[in-house]
């Protein structure tokens, strides 16, 4: 089936007892035995698992070609689970511009002995010449943040084919809809389903789709089960109305983005534009081999220093000023205050995320904030 077609039906059917369409949510926390001691539904306890949650990761795993999938409480404890299944002096390749969230939890297993290297991806040289007889895994985030880079997914694949190097995809900025990581040799597809794919700023999530049920991806579904991050039934049924209109929403952002982005390429007030549908950007061959569209996501730098990017947020009557992405309403954000101290995002970048308005109200709008 289209992708079209899977969002709306893959993981749903009629409700049996009542032949409602839409699909209930489960609230119980535990379920019957039988009179042996047998469980005949399948179901234990919520933690382990639940209709609700089996439904998503069936749908996500439909979505993305995968083998299977493992639903999570966010998009970082999804990646944390990936890090959990690697083993002391084990060793992780990731983007020099990644999500400051992942930076973090990937310097946080320092302490356990699992070692880092950070490098610009875009060069797959570098990725090459990172690799050490203790790399286990290598985390691709492709369009990157909040630089938008884009990295190769097939080259890096192809280059640790023989090896026993796993690699994972952050696809939340492309979701399914724009880009088949798992298609393209990697090993696992990352996304926190927060942004695109719950689609509406009102339900946290995360989730792991692994395109082999493998003993890696047993361990993290047993870190799923042991660790208890897992979403809630009715957080699970959010994300799953969420998926049955991601197609279309994110083709419109994707098409009102490219409109914002040639506005402000040539508008005199900005300095640079990120955005991977721009052919001056870099990766943009390799971005129209691997993606359908060029996503919602676009990030700019004011003329001037920080206080004029701030200045042009603080204009804006459309966007709202509000960290997070792939929601209906367009947000825009002053990117390396949110990031901290250590950011290496040039202080006078702004971050933002296109919603569903009219394009032409978006660019009135910033044309107003940037004059």
């Amino acid at each position: 089936m289209k992708i079209e077609t899977l969002s709306v039906h893959a993981g749903r059917k009629p409700d049996k007892s009542t032949g409602a369409v839409t699909p209930p949510i489960h609230l119980s926390t535990t379920y019957e035995r039988d009179a042996s001691g047998e469980y005949p539904k399948g179901f234990v306890y919520s933690r382990a698992s639940n209709p609700n949650r089996e439904s998503l990761e069936d749908c996500l795993m439909q979505l993305e070609g995968g083998k299977s999938a493992a639903a999570f409480s966010s998009g970082s404890a999804a990646a944390m689970s990936i890090f959990q299944a690697l083993s002391s002096g084990d060793h992780i390749i990731a983007s020099d511009d990644l999500y400051h969230g992942t930076r973090n939890l990937i310097k946080l297993f320092q302490k356990w002995n699992v070692s880092s290297s950070f490098v610009d991806m875009t060069n797959v040289k570098n990725v090459e010449n990172a690799i050490t007889k203790k790399t286990k895994l290598i985390w691709i985030e492709t369009p990157t943040n909040p630089l938008l880079k884009i990295v190769d997914i097939n080259k890096i694949s192809s280059l640790v084919k023989k090896k026993k190097i796993k690699i994972a995809c952050d696809n939340t900025w492309a979701t399914p809809i724009l880009q088949s990581p798992l298609e393209l040799g990697a090993d696992l597809s990352l996304h926190a389903t927060t942004k695109y794919i719950g689609g509406h700023s009102d339900v946290l999530g995360g989730a792991v789709i692994s395109n082999s049920d493998d003993e890696f991806f047993q361990k993290i579904k047993e870190i799923q089960k042991a660790g208890g991050a897992v979403p809630s039934p009715f957080e699970c049924w959010l994300v799953l109305r969420g998926i049955q209109t991601l197609p279309l929403r994110i083709r419109a952002q994707s098409d009102s983005a490219m409109q914002i982005a040639e506005f402000l390429r040539s508008h005199p007030k900005v300095e640079k534009v990120y955005y991977p549908g721009l052919p001056s950007h870099p990766g943009h061959d390799v971005a129209s081999t691997q993606m359908k569209k060029f996503g919602g996501m676009i990030s700019f730098q004011v003329k001037g220093k920080m206080k004029d990017a701030m200045r042009v947020a603080s204009k804006v009557k459309i966007f709202v000023r509000a960290t997070s992405l792939g929601g209906p309403e367009s947000l825009i954000e002053h990117r390396a205050s949110v990031e901290g101290p250590d950011t290496k995002t040039p202080q006078n970048l702004l971050r933002m995320s296109i919603g569903l308005e009219h394009p032409d109200d978006l660019i009135n709008d910033l044309s107003n904030a940037l004059r």
